[in-house]
């Protein structure tokens, strides 16, 4: 195996690169499940470093082998290759060329960092041990999500191990993160419309108001988390849209709400997806409204394994000093890696990527999202060390 400080010098020949990589994504964002060009230029790259490229695998991923010339384990390094529906805000040369969607989580990052994986291990065949298994996935953003059906087309087939890392700005560049077991939560998605009797302002007597219906169920449902769930296991319950009315006058006959559940155990995670049934029930019986109600099952939670975190925090704290490698807390965001890590062990991670000197501070999924360029090198390069750490056991 290559001393760190060797692939930490490859890595930085290749920066460059990476930036120009990030950027050219960051110009030419596509949705979930519309990453038809992303896909397509990214194999393009792969091929030029000489590489094996299976295109469409589960819809527009990629899958990239590399095989070494010495026995040793099958290990898989994931990216994720889509963006969001947001514009973006920056002033910046390569914001968004496209309308209402921006890379504003990093997975344009991702992509690049695994691209540096992809070259180096293409240069290093001979002192590989084993294989290399590289995910380009689409499709994270949006459930049901790309990982499932990648799975599902083989991309997990004869893997011992697999890694992933996010960029995350909150955690300051030079920083890594990451806990065992349950790491992030799962997500569930619901949609409710509420159907009552539209009608004068002045006359209310003679209606049935939607928007008082939906302010009622707003304020009941936090009680499902505050008086249903076991207080030792989080959970947390979001109604982020809420739509009804179309004037000052009008009493709205019809409310849509958007919302999500997420949870990091089954038990919590049933409770709250029948409470929060059962309120929508006896509120808009109570009010004398119909509604129509779905529930979308989510991502499950993402649980590293314990073996493989501790792997990471050995590995960090060697490139990066144990003052640098932190232990997070368990975090309400969902991702859908959380599928790989129930078919094979391994350790998703973060890696920070906030710079408030460059102004680089922005939450994820904000508009005026970035990163500092600098941490994808640390993302490959701890990508890379923790398969060949895995490799040389």
């Amino acid at each position: 195996m290559k001393t760190s400080s060797y692939i930490k010098e490859q890595l930085q020949r290749l920066y460059p690169e990476m930036v120009r990589w990030r950027r050219h994504l960051h110009q030419n964002p596509e949705l979930s499940f519309q990453e038809v060009h992303t896909s397509r230029w990214i194999a393009e790259q792969l091929k030029a470093f000489g590489c094996e490229v299976r295109e469409g695998v589960g819809g527009h991923g990629l899958l990239v082998t590399i095989k070494g010339e010495l026995p040793g384990p099958v290990i898989a390094l994931r990216a994720d290759i889509d963006a969001l529906p947001i514009q973006d805000e920056k002033e910046c040369e390569y914001r968004s060329k496209v309308p209402g969607v921006m890379h504003a989580c990093g997975h344009d990052g991702h992509t690049s960092a695994l691209l540096a994986v992809a070259n180096y291990y293409q240069q290093h065949k001979a002192e590989l041990a084993g294989e290399r298994r590289l995910i380009f996935q689409p499709a994270e953003e949006q459930t049901p999500g790309g990982a499932i059906r990648m799975i599902e087309d083989g991309a997990l087939d004869g893997v011992d191990a697999i890694y992933g890392v996010h960029l995350w700005s909150p955690i300051p560049y030079g920083q890594t993160a990451t806990k065992p077991g349950p790491f992030m939560a799962a997500a569930d998605e619901f949609t409710l419309e509420i159907v009552g009797l539209g009608g004068h302002g002045g006359m209310p007597h003679k209606t049935i108001d939607t928007i008082v219906i939906g302010s009622a169920l707003v304020q009941a449902v936090q009680s499902i988390v505050g008086r249903n769930v076991d207080p030792l296991k989080p959970a947390v319950v979001t109604i982020g849209s809420f739509q009804a009315g179309t004037t000052n006058n009008v009493i709205a006959e019809r409310c849509a709400m958007k919302g999500t559940v997420r949870t990091f155990d089954e038990e919590s995670r049933k409770l709250t997806h029948e409470r929060l049934e059962q309120l929508i029930n006896h509120t808009c019986s109570m009010y004398g409204a119909k509604y129509d109600y779905h529930m979308r099952i989510g991502y499950p939670p993402v649980v590293n394994d314990e073996e493989e975190a501790g792997r990471f925090f050995r590995v960090s704290g060697e490139l990066f000093g144990a003052e640098n490698t932190l232990r997070s807390e368990a975090m309400m965001v969902a991702e859908d890696f959380s599928y790989y890590l129930e078919k094979v062990p391994g350790c998703f991670m973060f890696v920070g990527a906030g710079n408030e000197e460059t102004g680089v501070v922005y939450a994820h999924h904000h508009p005026r999202f970035d990163i500092d360029e600098r941490a994808m090198v640390h993302s490959a390069q701890l990508l890379i060390q923790m398969a060949e750490d895995f490799a040389a056991e």
